[in-house]
């Protein structure tokens, strides 16, 4: 919804919540709530219009017989707690970074980019590090070093790992 005015942002949002309501059973992701809301932390400044669209239709309970699950990310709890969004939801769930060498390599196996070989190759030299790292960022990062040749991966994955958490030895 890059460029749309709040109008047509809003407008877009409750088309989206009614294409929801038409199926027995919906979910609907909104991830990086902050960002539709337009906000800055400069100021702080955010839609208005687009706030109060969607904690009414976060609120507006389904038609009979519809299920709707509306799941939706933020990393500034903060925020959302100013807005007074938070009541909004059922639950909240706070999802840590990751921050031991198991951590990652627990869901760097599952993704099942790295070969069994970089594994080992990984977690011997993860082993006493601390990492701090969100899951969505590790996952992106999974994603750019499979576009290499899979001997390399594991040293590229090392080396991004580096550059973004600063991986220090404990």
């Amino acid at each position: 919804m890059v460029g749309f005015t709040e109008s047509a942002k809003c407008a877009m949002i409750r088309k989206i919540f009614d294409d929801a309501y038409r199926s027995e059973r919906a979910c609907l992701l909104v991830d990086n709530i902050e960002r539709l809301l337009d906000y800055g932390p400069i100021g702080p400044r955010y839609s208005n219009t687009t706030l109060q669209a969607l904690l009414v239709l976060f609120k507006k309970v389904p038609p009979k017989g519809r299920r709707l699950l509306i799941l939706a990310t933020s990393s500034q709890r903060e925020i959302l707690d100013q807005m007074e969004m938070i009541p909004c939801f059922t639950d909240v769930l706070h999802v840590p970074n990751l921050s031991t060498a198991e951590h990652l390599m627990a869901v760097i196996k599952k993704s099942g980019v790295v070969c069994e070989s970089g594994l080992s190759e990984l977690s011997r030299r993860l082993s006493g590090r601390k990492a701090n790292i969100g899951v969505k960022k590790l996952l992106g990062l999974l994603d750019m070093v499979a576009q290499t040749g899979e001997g390399e991966r594991a040293g590229k994955l090392l080396a991004k790992l580096e550059e973004e958490m600063f991986v220090e030895y404990q």
